[in-house]
């Protein structure tokens, strides 16, 4: 079967549409002409606060536990699930005499580079204790590069009515899965913070021991 050696004819070749020349320029333009007429929204910020959704994703937060213990373990899950990088994390072993979270680990190095950070909320579906959410707090630009890198006490949540400070001990006759299971709703009676001997703190002088000079006890 032969084929018709005649060239299809196209919107710029003779013999096209000229209605279709028109329209063509003016649709293209007809967003641009319904905004013309449109009245003018000017948002009073920064006097005014704008209320932000429910579930917004701002800047993250680092949860305790009602009792003040942290809930983060130092899994390094949410560093791992983050598309730009972000998230940096280091984690270290619980002590007896210092403790920062009920289970075998805690997150003793914590940070958000916001300069990196998208805010689509990956790391905190990756989270497997809930330890890091999102506030609805989005003011987080500033001049210094230095400045968006947040660290853990900067993320780490304020202390409510109930919380002891970490570090201290695991609440009595309680186990890690107790804690997840929400069975701990506050510090335990008498619940004293410990002494952050990894961030420098140093006990209280009477607790320390006293130097004793040789010399002079020989003399």
């Amino acid at each position: 079967m032969s084929k018709s050696s005649e060239p299809a004819q196209t919107s710029g070749e003779p013999g096209a549409s000229s209605e279709g020349k028109f329209q063509n320029p003016v649709a293209g333009f007809g967003v641009t002409f319904k905004a013309m007429f449109k009245k003018r929204l000017t948002e009073q910020y920064p006097e005014q606060q704008k209320t932000t959704a429910p579930r917004f994703h701002g800047r993250h937060q680092l949860n305790r536990h009602p009792d003040g213990l942290e809930k983060c373990v130092g899994c390094e899950l949410c560093a791992w699930a983050c598309p730009a990088d972000a998230i940096y994390v280091e984690g270290a072993d619980n002590k007896d005499e210092e403790r920062y979270s009920p289970g075998e680990r805690y997150g003793i190095v914590y940070q958000i580079n916001y300069a990196r950070c998208i805010l689509c909320g990956l790391c905190i579906e990756a989270c497997p204790t809930r330890a890091l959410t999102m506030t609805n707090e989005f003011e987080l630009a500033d001049s210094s590069r230095a400045n968006l890198i947040y660290t853990k006490e900067q993320l780490l949540a304020g202390l409510e009515e109930g919380m002891v400070d970490s570090p201290h001990a695991i609440h009595p006759g309680m186990t890690e899965t107790d804690y997840y299971r929400g069975l701990v709703t506050e510090a335990a009676p008498g619940t004293v913070r410990q002494v952050a001997v990894s961030k420098g703190e140093q006990p209280p002088a009477a607790e320390q021991p006293v130097a004793v000079d040789h010399q002079e006890v020989e003399a």
